[in-house]
């Protein structure tokens, strides 16, 4: 049977739960092609099945920040996902700050050793820094999901290095996460 894989693009295109922005670039957009390629590259792969939590780049979830992320809890917990990969983009106030970190609820779990292998398909693939899997209990989409989950802060929108990376080359990031699921699961590419 395929692995459920939930993609969670974080942010709203408008409204309530929008992101953060730098150099030109809109976190939710970046976040949604990142998530729209992964489900594209996961789509061609039968060991996968796949679900986004935004379907159009125009898509809404939800009317204040709680209830947009509560959305797409509720759509991961209720298919049932088997694995839950929310997709962000940093930023900080200083514009030197930059690379690829994954958070996760706990240690010793597979959620843990997921965002691993994650983290190191990305920053071999498009060539970020590795900031490493850090615990951040109190992130709601972590806390509530019922299967693994991991949020993938992809690179710095306040970093011009980084923002370049996310500007030219979506898929390559997309293509990062694909391959460490692919050495988390110990499958061969197709």
């Amino acid at each position: 049977m395929a692995i459920r894989i939930f993609i969670d693009q974080g942010h709203n295109p408008s409204g309530p739960n929008t992101g953060a922005v730098g150099n030109g670039l809109r976190e939710q957009d970046v976040t949604y092609a990142v998530g729209r390629y992964l489900a594209d590259i996961l789509e061609q792969d039968p060991r996968f099945e796949v679900r986004l939590s935004r379907n159009s780049p125009t898509e809404i979830l939800g009317t204040s920040n709680a209830s947009s992320l509560a959305a797409r809890v509720n759509m991961a917990n209720s298919w049932p996902a088997d694995y839950f990969i929310s997709i962000h983009c940093n930023a900080n106030v200083n514009p030197a700050i930059n690379g690829t970190e994954v958070y996760v609820f706990s240690r010793n779990t597979q959620s843990y050793w997921l965002a691993e292998h994650v983290l190191d398909g990305i920053v071999q693939r498009v060539g970020t820094r590795d900031n490493g899997v850090r615990l951040n209990p109190g992130l709601y989409v972590l806390r509530r999901t019922r299967m693994p989950a991991i949020l993938v802060e992809l690179a710095y929108l306040t970093n011009a290095g980084d923002a370049q990376k996310l500007r030219d080359d979506p898929y390559g990031f997309a293509q990062g996460i694909y391959n460490g699921l692919l050495s988390y699961f110990d499958f061969p590419p197709l």
